[in-house]
């Protein structure tokens, strides 16, 4: 992988996405650590910077903001920093706990907004200029939480916006597939993140292991699919 390759990661200041960026600086990738705030973003860039590992770019970028989205393409821009990868990694967890007929409209809107329609933002801010060059690898962090084959109770706006995720990742692999774009979802699995709990038995190098790997495909590599520990599962 070359090194001039510019990697965006959306949610990065914590847990999985911070583990992604700093395992792909390490890879030689200049990498944009996003935060809903700058000093969030600073903050965890420093972990990475103080570690000597790699080009970390930290950035103010909220998904569910259209303004912010615009702001930050139009200043990598001016840095001429396009970006090859993008992992769409910022999600909520609201409320999993409610059931189908308790959990309030609002917490549905606000999960969706965040972890599908900002995922689709961002995605039409920058996979165009993928498409253009020729070259792009976009990966949609999901949860085995949308998989319609298991589905039942759990944590249902959540759950639904993953489902919708994994959905958006179909139609945007059919909408670049033959352009050397592959775009795949990708479940961590249970991590042992802030989200996840200390009582997960992943490591977040063991969650963002098949995200660095969708990350970096080459280019015979798979596009369209679902994929844990790095084999396909179903939708």
């Amino acid at each position: 992988m070359s090194e001039s390759r510019v990697a965006l990661v959306t949610g990065a200041n914590r847990g999985i996405g911070l583990e992604v960026c700093r395992q792909l600086a390490a890879r030689g990738f200049h990498v944009v650590l996003t935060a809903r705030n700058e000093e969030d973003a600073e903050r965890a860039g420093s972990t990475i910077h103080a570690a000597g590992t790699g080009s970390v770019i930290p950035a103010r970028l909220d998904v569910t903001d259209a303004g912010s989205i615009r702001e930050l393409a139009d200043d990598l821009s001016g840095r001429s920093l396009t970006v090859d990868v993008l992992v769409n990694n910022a999600g909520i967890l609201l409320n999993e706990d409610d059931g189908a007929l308790e959990m309030t409209v609002r917490d549905v809107r606000a999960t969706l907004e965040t972890n599908v329609i900002g995922a689709i933002a961002v995605s039409q801010a920058f996979v165009p200029g993928m498409i253009e060059r020729g070259y792009g690898r976009v990966v949609n962090v999901s949860s085995e939480a949308g998989q319609l084959t298991s589905m039942e109770t759990y944590a249902p706006a959540y759950s639904i916006s993953k489902a919708a995720l994994n959905a958006f990742t179909r139609q945007l692999a059919g909408e670049t597939r033959g352009t050397d774009v592959l775009v795949n979802s990708a479940c961590p699995g249970w991590v042992r993140t802030d989200m996840g709990g200390p009582g997960a038995p992943k490591s977040v190098e063991e969650g963002a292991d098949t995200i660095l790997w969708l990350a970096t495909l080459g280019p015979k590599g798979p596009t369209g699919g679902f994929f844990s520990d790095r084999r396909k599962i179903e939708w």
